[in-house]
């Protein structure tokens, strides 16, 4: 076993009272639907793990192209050994630090309405370490609320920045209107908030990442120009940013959108 496969084993290991013990049965489960809710906005590839036995369910292709690996024969510590080793004890404390929030402060009922995320390096298919957004969705929990299976999506943003925030976020999907992010470096209180930016306005940040004018969002949401001019003043307010590529960046790291 691989050091950085030690490493997590041992913080999975530590909070096995939430890992179930059995097989447990994905519900209504659309993988289109699911990444829909998702931001990607860069190479990716997606993958779901069972931990109940430690598995690889599926595996989408473009894990060959993004960091080399076979998606045929790839299994789950070939990903965890592809982690920078510096960034290992980052990733350990971002896991322990999110579960034992959900369990402690959010409840294990609610497990299935979050996506969870933050930032680390990967040695990727050209054998560079460039930075990753790792974002993770528990798809399946048994009758005691441990979690099963787990969807994660890695997207390479090495070209938006290549600086790690060292936070991890909790953030509503599906409906539940909430949102959590935790620094942990320096180590300080929790920012919570019910919904940093509304409904639309994380519609209209999709769409300028998409790079669409200000007339082309109007048109797409069907409201008129000076509204979304408005919209993108009171964005730009709310993530303490002076233009459209810091307000991304920023997005994409903390885990706003």
């Amino acid at each position: 076993m691989n050091e950085n496969n030690a490493a997590m084993s041992a913080v999975w290991n530590r909070l096995s009272d939430h890992i179930t013990k059995k097989e447990t049965e994905i519900k209504g489960f659309s993988a289109d639907e699911l990444m829909a809710s998702i931001f990607c906005p860069g190479p990716y590839y997606y993958y779901v793990v069972d931990f109940f036995d430690m598995q690889i369910k599926h595996m989408c292709p473009t894990i060959q192209e993004v960091l080399g690996l076979n998606p045929e024969t790839v299994k789950f510590e070939d990903i965890l050994a592809r982690m920078h080793p510096d960034d290992m004890d980052f990733v350990v404390k971002a896991e322990e630090t999110i579960l034992k929030y959900i369990y402690e402060n959010i409840g294990g009922q609610n497990i299935l309405k979050y996506k969870m995320s933050y930032c680390f390096r990967f040695r990727t298919a050209d054998d560079t370490y460039q930075l990753f957004q790792h974002q993770a969705i528990v798809l399946s929990v048994d009758e005691h609320g441990s979690f099963g299976k787990s969807l994660n999506i890695h997207t390479n943003i090495n070209h938006i920045t290549e600086h790690n925030s060292h936070k991890v976020t909790l953030m509503g999907i599906m409906g539940e209107n909430s949102f959590v992010q935790l620094d942990l470096k320096p180590a300080i209180p929790p920012i919570t908030s019910a919904s940093l930016f509304t409904k639309r306005e994380k519609q209209i940040i999709r769409l300028i990442a998409d790079g669409l004018k200000n007339k082309e969002i109007a048109a797409k949401l069907f409201i008129s120009l000076h509204t979304v001019k408005n919209h993108r003043k009171t964005i730009l307010e709310k993530a303490a940013v002076n233009s459209s590529s810091e307000l991304i960046s920023k997005c994409i790291t903390e885990g706003l959108i």
